[in-house]
C-alpha cells in the first residue's frame, strides 16, 4: 500500500487495509480477485499542512506489483481487452425492433406493477436462422431472452411470459397497436446507459496534494500533452457538432479547445483540467471542477518519479466521481504506468491489470485503457447510488406510459385477445387494414431510429478504433465434413477420440479417423485421463449401460500393431459389474491425490475409487497384470437419494479427507451430498414452473469450493464453503451472484476468465467474475462434444450460399425477415433430402488461448497444488508417445479407397467417370456393409475396416470463415497441410482460426 505522506498518524492509519462489508453481490471473489482486480483499502491521505483528509474506501488495482518495482513488462500481446455488455449485443429494442414489424403488449403483474412485453422474429445477424426476441419492461429493469422459432408451432404470449417466469398476470396483456409506442420503448431501453462517454482528465504535478493544486496548473507538460494526444485528437468546440458530453459548443464559456475520439463506436469527449476555463480569483477553480468532479470516471495524470508521493482518491472533494485511472509516464524508457482505484460499491469489471501495470506499446496502452473506463462508468451504474435513481425513473416511466394507455383500453387500439398468438393470422376482409397499419408502423420506427443515428446516439458498438487481434475463443476448424452424428468425445493428446453410431474413433487434424471400438460398443459418455493411463466411458442405455475402464497405453498398442478392432464382447474384463444400469456418472475434475467417480443408477448413487500409482524414476516401472484396469478399483459405498439425478458434480472439501462433496440436481432445485455421511444439504432451490438442468461446474479459490448453478436462462453462483465440522454452511452470502443467458444453453464451459455457453446456434461469452457479455458467436447447428481440456463442437456445414453479406457486425444495417403473416413466411434452411449426410465440421478452441498465457487459473481444487498456465507445445502423457503411428496415411487411403470400391460395388472405370466429372457432394451408405455381415464376412483388420462405416474423404484445406456468412462460400483456399501423426501437437495461438466477429 502507497504512502502520501510522511505525517506519522497518517503513516499508520494508512498501515491499516480493512477487507469490506459491502453488499454488493459480485464486487468480492477471493484471492485471484483480489490479485488481479484489486482489493478494497482504507485511504487516507493528508492535505500539505499535514491534516489528515476524510477517509474513504476504494477498491486498488495495480496488477499486483508493487509501485517501486523495478520489473521489465512482458512482450505478450493480451487478447482479454473486450467491452462488457456492448451495445451491440445489449440494445435489442434498437437493433432488431425499432424500424421492423413487432408485436408489443402491456399488462400488469399481481402486485398491480405494470409491465410491457416486445417480441419479434428476427434473423439471427444475417444466418438465415429465424428466432422469436422478447424483452420484458419492468420496474426492475428489462429481460431478454431468445426463443427458437418452429414454421409448425405459434407462440403465445404466455408461453414467452412464463418462460421469463411471469405466470401470474392481474390483468391479462393485450396488444397495442398505436405506431406511437416505439418512442416510449426507446426511452425505456435509454435508462440502460448513455451509449457516449464523458471522462475526466486532471493534470498533477509533482507533489501536489489538493484538488485546489490540481485544478490551478494552468498548463500541461509535454510528456501530458503527448498523453491527450494518444487519446484522442483536439477538436474546436465552438461550431462543433459531434457529441459535446456538457462542453458549450457555441459561446466558448467552457474553453476553446477540448480532447475527443471515438472507439468502438462510443463517441467519447474528455473534459481536461487544462483546456476548461482558468480563473486567478477562484483558488478552487470551480468552472473546472463543476465538469472533472461531476465525470464517473476521472483520469489524473501525475508528474513526478515513481517513488514520489502518490495520488490517492481523498484528494479530490466529489460525491459523484467513483473511478479513478492513475496515470504516469516514463520519459526513460517511454512507457506508461496504470492504477485504478474503485469506489467499494462498484462491482468488479475488467481488464485485469497486467504484472507489472506497464505499458511499453502506447497502441495498446490507449486500447486498455478505454476499454477499461468504459466498462468502469458501466459497472458505476449499478452500484445503488446509481440503479435505485435508474429504478426509480424505469418506474416512473413505465407507469405514466401505463396510465396514458388506460383510457384506450376498451378501444380499438388495444387488442381484447388476453393470450392470442404472437404471430395471428388476420381475416382476409381485414388483411389490407392490417398491412396498413404495418406500414406506417414500420414508418414511424425507422424514423426514429434514423433521428437517434443523426442525434449520435445509436448504440452501435462497430469496430471503428482499436488493435486488430485475434478474440481467444476464435475457433480452429478442425475436421471438415464429418458425415456422423457424435455422440460424445474427448480428446487424447492433439487427437480426438469420437464416440459416434459407427462406433468409437480416433481422429487427428486432417487426417482420416481410425477405429477403435466397433458399433456394438455404443459409448453415451466418456473421460479421458491421460496422466493415468485411463479410459472411462459409459456404454449403452437401460439396463444394459455399464462403466467400463480401460488402459490408454493398450488401446495405443492396438492401434500401433493394426489389432482387430474391439467389440463389446471383447471389453467383458473392462466392464466395472456393480455399475449395471447407471444413466449418468461424474469424476473429480482436479484428481490429486485419487480418482473418484461416482456413478448414478436411478436414484442410488455408487462412490468408486481408484488409487493413483506413484511412478518414480528411482524404480523401474512394472507392467500391469492384465490389460485391464478393473481390480485397480474399488467400491466405497452407496447413497440414496430421493429422485434419480439430472446432473452430478464432485465437489472437493480443503481437506479431502471427510468434507468431499457431491453437488446433485433433481425436481426444482440443487443439493449437496456428503460422500462420508451421505447427508444432503439444500443448495438453491429453483423457482420455476418448468425447469431444464444444464451444469455445475465446480470452481476453487483460498481453498474453498463455489459451484456455477446453471439452469434454464440462469446461472447462480453459490459459495460452499467454510465447513463446519464436515457439513457445509449452505447460507446467502456476498459473494454469491447470478446472470440470465439471452438463450437458453444446451451446454456450457467454464475456461477462466470466460464462461461460454452453447446454444443450438450461437456460442455465448461472459466474464466469469461478474457474468457480463463480452461476445455472441453466430454459428449453424452447434453441438459441443468435449472440454475436458481443449473445446470441440460441431457446427453444420450449410449450403444457404445466399446467408451472407457482410460481418455480423454489420448486422445493423441488414433487414431482418418482418413477422410472417398468413402470406409471408421467414426463409428457412433447406432440409436434407432422404439419404442424404447432414455434413458437419469439428471445431477447435484451445484451452491455453482462453485462459490466458499470464493469468493464474483460480479454478484448482485445494487437493491440487495450483501452477501458472503458460503455453505448452505438447501434452503430457504418462509414458513416451511417438508421433506417429506404425499405419501410415498413405497405407490408410489405399486400403479405404480399395474397401470402399468393394462395399459399393464400383468398379475402376466407374470410379474413374465419377472422379472426371468433377466433385460432387458423397453420401455415405451403409448397404455393402450389412450385406457382408449377413453372410457372413470374415472380419477385417482396423485398417481394412475403417471406412466400411465411414466414408472415404480427401483431408481438406482448413477454411478462414466468419461466423456470419457459410463457410463454404468464405473459404479461403489453403495448400494441403502436411501430413501429422495422430500424436502430432500443432501450435494453436498461431494456427490460422475462425473469426468470430
Amino acid at each position: 500500500m502507497d504512502m502520501s505522506s510522511a505525517d506519522a498518524a497518517s503513516t499508520k492509519l494508512l498501515s491499516l487495509t480493512q477487507r469490506s462489508a459491502s453488499e454488493d453481490l459480485g464486487c468480492r471473489r477471493g484471492e485471484f480477485s483480489r490479485k488481479h482486480y484489486g482489493s478494497v483499502e482504507l485511504l487516507i491521505s493528508s492535505d500539505a499542512d499535514g491534516a489528515i483528509q476524510r477517509a474513504g474506501r476504494f477498491r486498488v488495482e495495480n496488477g499486483s506489483s508493487d509501485e517501486n518495482s523495478d520489473c521489465t513488462p512482458g512482450t505478450w500481446h493480451r487478447t482479454d481487452v473486450h467491452l462488457e455488455n456492448p451495445e451491440y449485443h445489449t440494445r435489442w429494442y434498437f437493433k432488431y425492433f425499432l424500424g421492423k414489424v413487432h408485436q408489443n403488449y402491456v399488462g400488469t403483474d399481481t402486485e398491480k406493477n405494470p409491465f410491457f412485453l416486445s417480441v419479434v422474429l428476427s434473423d439471427q445477424n444475417n444466418q438465415r436462422v429465424p428466432q422469436y426476441r422478447a424483452i420484458l419492461w419492468k420496474k426492475t429493469g428489462t429481460q431478454k431472452i431468445c426463443l427458437p422459432y418452429s414454421p409448425t408451432k405459434t407462440l403465445s404470449v404466455k408461453s414467452i411470459l412464463s418462460a421469463m417466469n411471469l405466470d401470474k398476470f392481474e390483468k391479462g396483456p393485450r396488444e397495442i397497436f398505436t405506431p406511437e409506442i416505439q418512442k416510449d420503448l426507446l426511452v425505456l431501453e435509454e435508462q440502460e446507459g448513455s451509449v457516449n462517454f464523458k471522462f475526466g482528465v486532471l493534470y498533477a504535478t509533482d507533489g501536489q496534494l489538493t484538488d485546489d493544486e490540481m485544478f490551478s496548473n494552468e498548463t500541461g507538460s509535454e510528456g501530458f500533452q503527448k498523453f491527450l494526444n494518444l487519446m484522442g485528437e483536439s477538436i474546436t468546440l465552438k461550431g462543433w457538432i459531434g457529441y459535446r458530453g456538457g462542453l458549450d459548443t457555441k459561446n466558448d464559456t467552457t474553453g476553446i479547445h477540448s480532447i475527443y475520439t471515438v472507439y468502438q463506436g462510443h463517441e467519447i469527449m474528455f473534459h481536461v483540467s487544462t483546456m476548461l476555463p482558468y480563473s486567478k480569483e477562484n483558488k478552487q477553480q470551480v468552472e473546472r471542477k463543476r465538469h472533472i468532479g461531476n465525470d464517473i470516471v476521472t483520469m489524473v495524470f501525475q508528474e513526478g518519479e515513481d517513488s514520489s508521493p502518490a495520488f490517492k482518491p481523498s484528494m479530490i472533494r466529489s460525491h459523484f466521481t467513483h473511478i479513478f485511472a492513475l496515470v504516469r509516464y516514463n520519459k526513460q524508457n517511454d512507457s506508461y504506468r496504470l492504477k485504478i482505484f474503485s469506489e467499494e460499491s462498484v462491482p468488479l469489471f475488467g481488464p485485469p491489470l497486467p504484472t507489472p501495470p506497464v505499458f511499453t506499446d502506447h497502441h495498446e496502452f490507449r486500447d486498455f485503457v478505454l476499454v477499461k473506463l468504459i466498462n468502469g462508468e458501466k459497472a458505476t451504474l449499478e452500484t445503488p447510488t446509481f440503479s435505485q435513481k435508474r429504478q426509480r425513473t424505469l418506474d416512473m416511466l413505465i407507469r405514466s406510459l401505463y396510465q396514458d394507455l388506460i383510457p384506450d383500453l376498451h378501444k380499438n387500439m388495444l387488442n381484447r385477445r388476453s393470450f392470442s398468438d404472437v404471430l395471428p393470422e388476420s381475416p382476409k376482409s381485414a388483411r389490407k387494414k392490417e398491412e396498413a397499419r404495418q406500414a406506417e408502423f414500420v414508418r414511424v420506427g425507422q424514423a426514429l431510429k434514423l433521428k437517434t443515428i443523426v442525434r449520435g446516439d445509436a448504440p452501435t458498438s462497430l469496430v471503428t478504433t482499436g488493435l486488430c487481434r485475434k478474440e481467444p475463443w476464435e475457433p480452429q476448424c478442425f475436421c471438415n465434413n464429418f458425415p456422423l452424428d457424435i455422440n460424445c468425445s474427448d480428446s487424447w493428446g492433439q487427437s480426438l477420440v469420437i464416440s459416434t453410431e459407427a462406433g468409437v474413433l480416433l481422429l487427428d487434424e486432417g487426417q482420416t479417423p481410425v477405429p477403435v471400438f466397433d458399433r456394438t460398443l455404443s459409448v453415451k459418455q466418456m473421460d479421458i485421463l491421460e496422466t493415468q493411463d485411463l479410459f472411462l466411458s459409459r456404454a449403452d442405455k437401460g439396463k444394459d449401460a455399464r462403466l467400463f475402464v480401460f488402459r490408454l497405453s493398450s488401446i495405443k498398442k492396438a492401434l500401433e500393431e493394426r489389432q482387430m478392432v474391439k467389440s463389446k464382447s471383447d471389453c467383458k474384463d473392462n466392464k466395472l459389474e456393480k455399475t449395471k444400469g447407471c444413466h449418468l456418472y461424474a469424476i473429480n475434475t482436479h484428481h490429486g491425490n485419487e480418482l473418484r467417480i461416482v456413478v448414478a443408477i436411478r436414484n442410488k448413487l455408487l462412490l468408486i475409487t481408484r488409487k493413483n500409482i506413484n511412478r518414480s524414476d528411482s524404480f523401474p516401472i512394472l507392467p500391469p497384470p492384465t490389460d485391464s484396469p478393473v481390480e485397480e478399483f474399488q467400491y466405497i459405498r452407496e447413497i440414496c437419494l430421493c429422485d434419480p439425478p439430472a446432473v452430478m458434480t464432485l465437489v472437493d472439501g480443503p481437506t479431502g479427507e471427510n468434507d468431499n462433496l457431491i453437488c446433485v440436481a433433481y425436481r426444482h432445485q440443487f443439493d449437496l451430498v456428503n460422500e462420508s455421511t451421505g447427508e444432503t444439504y439444500r443448495l438453491h432451490h429453483v423457482d420455476a414452473s418448468k425447469v431444464t438442468f444444464v451444469a455445475a461446474i465446480d470452481v476453487y479459490e483460498d481453498g474453498e469450493a463455489g459451484l456455477l448453478l446453471c439452469y434454464n436462462y440462469v446461472c447462480y453462483y453459490k459459495k460452499v464453503c467454510p465447513f463446519n465440522g464436515g457439513s457445509p454452511l449452505v447460507q446467502p452470502s456476498p459473494s454469491d451472484f447470478h446472470f440470465c443467458w439471452n438463450q437458453v444453453p444446451n451446454s456450457i464451459v467454464c475456461a477462466f476468465p470466460y464462461i461460454l455457453a452453447f446454444t443450438t446456434d450461437s456460442i455465448e461469452i461472459r466474464l466469469v467474475v461478474n457474468g457480463n457479455l463480452v461476445h455472441t458467436a453466430v454459428m449453424l447447428e452447434l453441438h459441443l462434444t468435449a472440454s475436458q481440456s481443449d473445446i470441440y463442437f460441431t457446427s453444420a456445414a450449410s449450403s444457404m450460399n445466399a446467408a451472407s453479406g457482410g460481418s455480423s457486425r454489420d448486422a445493423s444495417s441488414q433487414s431482418s425477415p418482418q413477422t410472417p403473416t398468413g402470406q409471408e413466411m421467414p426463409v428457412l434452411p433447406s432440409s436434407q433430402g432422404e439419404g442424404e449426410i447432414q455434413w458437419k465440421h469439428i471445431y477447435k478452441i484451445p484451452l491455453s488461448n482462453l485462459v490466458g498465457r499470464s493469468i493464474e487459473r483460480p479454478l484448482k481444487s485445494p487437493l491440487v497444488p495450483r501452477v501458472v498456465t503458460t503455453p505448452t507445445s505438447s501434452i503430457i502423457a504418462p509414458m513416451p508417445v511417438t508421433h506417429s503411428l506404425s499405419l501410415s496415411r498413405m497405407e490408410i487411403k489405399e486400403i479405404a479407397c480399395r474397401t470402399r470400391k468393394e462395399l459399393l460395388g464400383l468398379t475402376a472405370d466407374s470410379a474413374a467417370t465419377k472422379s472426371d466429372g468433377g466433385p460432387k457432394q458423397k453420401k455415405w451408405s451403409r448397404k455393402g456393409t450389412e450385406e457382408q455381415q449377413r453372410k457372413g464376412a470374415v472380419r477385417s483388420t482396423s485398417s481394412d475396416r475403417i471406412l466400411t462405416e465411414i466414408m472415404d474423404t480427401e483431408p481438406e484445406p482448413e477454411h478462414h470463415l466468419s461466423t456470419s456468412s457459410d463457410p463454404d462460400t468464405t473459404a479461403a483456399k489453403m495448400e494441403n497441410p502436411i501430413p501429422t501423426g495422430l500424436f502430432h501437437h500443432n501450435p494453436s495461438f498461431d494456427d490460422e482460426i475462425l473469426d468470430l466477429k
